[in-house]
């Protein structure tokens, strides 16, 4: 464990520069708040890393796996394979024990929440609140989010690829680096959900109200159904369906659901759900009436303040703002919509619902504020409105005050 110190430490020092570069390009970024986040999240390594201790974990499965290896090569393919392949060079050259390269994956896992909080801020116009708190420090250090991402795993690096690929795409032409760095590690660990981000982004980039030539927009568009098109096939064999017969897979694997569904412990059996209450039991549950054990009470607490967020958005004006909402807060709307419509038909494990919907949350949260922060901006502008209004007839009165009394001169 003292070589897990020493390395959290030395990361805490090697995050400083990428930080102090974050904060050059972006006066709003709070380095300290940033600072405070690399210890909350971990303290949740700290917890996974004790959870692993005493409860399965695939976090060993991963570690030991460069023991199977001839050479760091062989482990290069998508899915389980590439944290085998990432961990390999740690493990096996630079003498990384256990404790050392769970802590290095959670800070692999910071990373995505550095990244979503600078897509969250340089977003939104103002701060939106919570019960009088920041809402954007509060999606930040929610621990639901930190947990599934704090451990050698897929969770920390899915989580991290997607947080860098949503920055780069805020600013394409200037983050190319962020981008490709982003899609190459969300591609390598869940084609699905690149392909997500990537039907997302054309589809927010075309219907965006920014005033970009058409002729852009359709390129970025093609660009990204050609990019889907390239990965689709990789994507339904790492689902495990076969690509020429997808409807017949899609069936089987349902079926293999149902049943494995009658010897699961922390099972839902959602094949009778309509589709709206599959995508709330996705979004929201467990709740405090069906919580497995002590981890679904407190994770419980979180997804009552996902209920009360979304409840802020059944309004009549979302409908309007939706239809005129920039592309990043539609491509955002793509991805967590379509993921989550997927993800239902798949799973049915309330542990592995717990796991999977960290990865997508902060997409539904930024629509939201986003939505907030557009009413706010309407409710600054018509009491701008009407403060000018008020001026404007002041004025008029005086001037004509003015002239009455040089009349009657």
């Amino acid at each position: 464990m003292l070589g897990a110190v020493i390395l959290i430490l030395l990361l805490f020092a090697v995050s400083q520069p990428i930080l102090g570069q974050l904060q050059k390009e972006h006066k709003w970024i709070k380095a300290g708040m940033l600072n405070q986040l690399y210890w909350y999240h971990m303290f949740f390594g700290l917890i996974y890393w004790t959870y692993a201790q005493f409860n399965r974990s695939d976090s060993v499965n991963y570690f030991n796996s460069y023991r199977r290896y001839k050479d760091w090569a062989s482990a290069f393919e998508p899915g389980t394979l590439f944290i085998e392949w990432v961990n390999y060079p740690f493990a096996r050259w630079l003498g990384f024990n256990y404790d050392m390269m769970m802590f290095f994956s959670a800070w692999v896992g910071f990373w995505g929440f550095v990244y979503f909080y600078c897509f969250f801020k340089e977003n939104l116009r103002f701060n939106a609140k919570f019960e009088g708190w920041d809402a954007i420090t509060i999606f930040m250090f929610l621990p639901n989010m930190h947990f599934w991402t704090a451990s050698l795993g897929k969770g920390a690096y899915i989580f991290a690829g997607l947080g860098i690929l949503t920055y780069g795409l805020s600013w394409p032409a200037k983050r190319t680096p962020h981008i490709l760095l982003g899609g190459f590690m969300c591609y390598m660990i869940r084609p699905h959900i690149l392909f997500a981000v990537l039907v997302g982004m054309g589809v927010g980039f075309v219907l965006g109200k920014e005033k970009v030539p058409v002729y852009q927009k359709y390129l970025v568009a093609l660009g990204a159904i050609a990019i889907s098109i390239y990965v689709y096939e990789d994507l339904l064999t790492f689902l495990g369906y076969d690509p020429n017969n997808v409807l017949a897979s899609f069936e089987e694997e349902s079926g293999l659901n149902a049943q494995r569904l009658r010897s699961a412990g922390s099972g839902v059996d959602m094949t009778s759900y309509s589709l709206p209450m599959k995508l709330f039991t996705f979004w929201f549950r467990p709740l405090f009436i069906d919580s497995p054990n002590l981890l679904g009470i407190a994770i419980s607490f979180e997804n009552a303040l996902y209920i009360y967020m979304f409840s802020r958005i059944l309004n009549k004006d979302f409908i309007k703002y939706i239809k005129e909402a920039p592309a990043m807060v539609k491509m955002s709307a793509v991805v967590f919509i379509s993921i989550s419509i997927s993800m239902t038909f798949v799973m049915s494990n309330l542990g592995i619902i717990i796991r999977q919907k960290s990865q997508i949350m902060y997409y539904m949260l930024f629509v939201i504020a986003a939505f907030l922060d557009w009413q706010k901006t309407n409710r600054v502008r018509k009491r701008a409105e009407i403060y000018n209004r008020i001026v404007e007839e002041e004025r008029r009165r005086i001037e004509e005050a003015e002239i009455g009394l040089e009349n009657s001169n």
